[in-house]
């Protein structure tokens, strides 16, 4: 008998989801929610090589992959598997040029297609609107949308706080622990260097352990000069992969990060969080999810902000005020009030 009324059993559905991180993280959410609400339902991602394990997280999901190169003829390899397999609904929650070859090529298989709707221009409504600016639906929902409108509505999915153990290389825990992510992939998201080092000397007089988050090269550099100034700070980066980031971050006592992937894996680890706006803004739908604008975030009040959506772009003023006027003092009293509600 059919879970889903109106479906066969085993219908199949393919997912598309290539990038980013975050966003993939996101989707993390609604694929779980869907996967829990119809159990006979077959589903396909199709994603990233890199992004693959993300979705393996999840019991009884299929992957195709589109390799690195994003070639046509990887693309078109994706699509003929995609046809072969028989797919009956086709849930695009990137909605980018290679997404809709996708679709648009599997339209003509019969199946049946829904796409996320992404809003720019709506979006871009709210620059220079400061705080009081009332929040988009979350992106997460709107994937579980895309969903219903192919005949699969979900539960609006809960965030969960995970419980991994700590990658050996880190010790075991004692005493309180705080992760900081003080980067992002857009300049205009990053909090200011030499703020930043102000905030990891309160951390460290504050927590047994700070833990850095960050990629290679210039902000590796900044972690190691860190990391000799202060005993009890650890660089994540090269010690562990993105996995042993996530177990670590679930024993984290509270996280810090910018508008970036690592908040969204906080989120998924379902940590106690402040993230730190700039140039963007939380109610614009990509606020880690689970999380409130008022409770975790901290931002400045300016006539300017937001400038910026996903970050582009370049600060009018050559300053970055919106991060200038976010003091470490601030920050870490939001820490507080965080860690007291957890």
């Amino acid at each position: 008998m059919s879970l889903f009324p109106g479906h066969r059993s085993r219908h199949h559905i393919l997912i598309i989801r290539f990038s980013a991180m975050g966003d993939v993280i996101m989707s993390l959410f609604a694929v779980s929610a869907l996967r829990e609400t119809y159990p006979d339902l077959r589903i396909t991602v199709a994603t990233k090589p890199r992004f693959a394990k993300f979705y393996n997280e999840i019991p009884d999901i299929e992957i195709l992959t589109l390799d690195s190169s994003g070639s046509l003829k990887s693309l078109f390899r994706l699509i003929s598997a995609a046809a072969k397999s028989r797919i009956d609904y086709v849930a695009d929650i990137h909605n980018s040029l290679r997404s809709r070859i996708i679709r648009y090529c599997l339209r003509f298989t019969g199946a049946k297609i829904s796409l996320f709707h992404k809003n720019r221009r709506k979006r871009s409504s709210i620059k220079g609107k400061g705080l009081e600016i009332v929040p988009f639906r979350h992106n997460v929902l709107k994937f579980c949308d895309v969903f219903a409108r192919l005949g699969f509505p979900v539960p609006d999915p809960k965030q969960q706080k995970q419980q991994r153990p700590v990658p050996e290389i880190f010790g075991e825990k004692s005493g309180k622990w705080i992760g900081y992510a003080p980067f992002a992939s857009k300049y205009m998201k990053i909090y200011p260097q030499e703020q930043s080092r102000e905030l990891i000397g309160l951390m460290s007089s504050r927590y047994d352990r700070v833990f850095i988050f960050s990629g290679p090269g210039r902000e590796l550099d900044f972690v190691r000069e860190m990391e000799a100034m202060y005993p009890n700070v650890t660089g994540v980066f090269g010690r562990t992969d993105i996995w042993g980031e996530l177990a670590l971050m679930t024993n984290m006592d509270a996280m810090v990060t910018m508008d970036s992937s690592s908040m969204h894996l906080a989120s998924l680890a379902g940590v106690p969080l402040v993230s730190v706006w700039g140039a963007t803004h939380p109610a614009a739908g990509f606020m880690g999810y689970g999380y409130d604008i008022g409770k975790n975030c901290i931002q400045s009040d300016l006539p300017c902000r937001p400038c910026s959506i996903y970050g582009e772009g370049k600060c009018m003023y050559d300053s970055l005020r919106c991060f200038e006027t976010i003091t470490p003092e601030m920050i870490m009293e939001k820490v507080s009030a965080v860690e007291e509600m957890s």
